[in-house]
């Protein structure tokens, strides 16, 4: 069966209070220099029929209201 991966990102203009808690919390941590930082989650499916992601993903796994996802395998 083949694995399929998709990655959720909220999309361009969402609030991401995530992205933004990681985004203060990097320079305390010495890292400088890190900006524009979105935290989204990536899905993994053993699955018979990839045709059928797409659709697992409109009507399940991602809000596409304020999430974009992309399948990236």
């Amino acid at each position: 069966m083949p694995r399929v991966q998709v990655l959720i990102r909220p999309k361009s203009g969402i609030l991401d209070p995530q992205g933004k808690a990681v985004e203060r919390a990097l320079p305390a941590l010495g890292f400088d220099g890190v900006s524009n930082v979105h935290v989204g989650r990536l899905v993994e499916l053993d699955v018979e029929d990839v045709s059928q992601v797409d659709a697992m993903c409109e009507r399940l796994l991602a809000n596409t209201l304020i999430e974009d996802y992309e399948i990236v395998s």
